[in-house]
């Protein structure tokens, strides 16, 4: 059960030394869990509106393996470990080729519009187990 999104790095991505800007590769799996959510069905704004629920990040673990530079096309690949009643931890990893530039641990949670932990909804637990 994983996800695969592909982006290629732009010159905005890179900092003086034509790397990629260390906290961008979290903007990079930010926009992987985003499509990983949207390929399940889950359509977070109806998920807002009408149950109230959205996604934070709690813990993020983060390993900085090898640098992506300009004009690289990168794999990140979302990879369910665990689910709770009102959390997620995935896995995920941003490849160049098969070389493996980045990894992190992700720990999300639901939250009420109040911004207290909220149980995950059975139909997303459901799409993420049919994945």
């Amino acid at each position: 059960m994983s996800h695969c999104f592909e982006i290629r790095v732009y010159y905005e991505d890179t900092d003086l030394a034509g790397i990629v800007y260390y906290a961008n590769y979290l903007k990079f799996i930010e926009r992987a869990r985003t499509e990983w959510v949207r390929g399940l069905g889950v359509d977070q704004s109806r998920l807002k509106t009408e149950e109230g629920i959205v996604f934070a990040v709690r813990r993020v673990e983060a390993d900085y393996l090898t640098p992506a530079r300009f004009d690289d096309v990168l794999a990140v690949e979302t990879r369910v470990e665990e689910i709770g009643g009102a959390r997620i931890t995935l896995t995920q990893t941003v490849r160049r080729d098969d070389e493996t530039c980045f990894v992190a641990r992700v720990q999300l949670v639901a939250l009420s519009n109040t911004g207290r932990p909220q149980r995950l909804p059975e139909a997303l637990k459901r799409a993420i187990a049919e994945d």
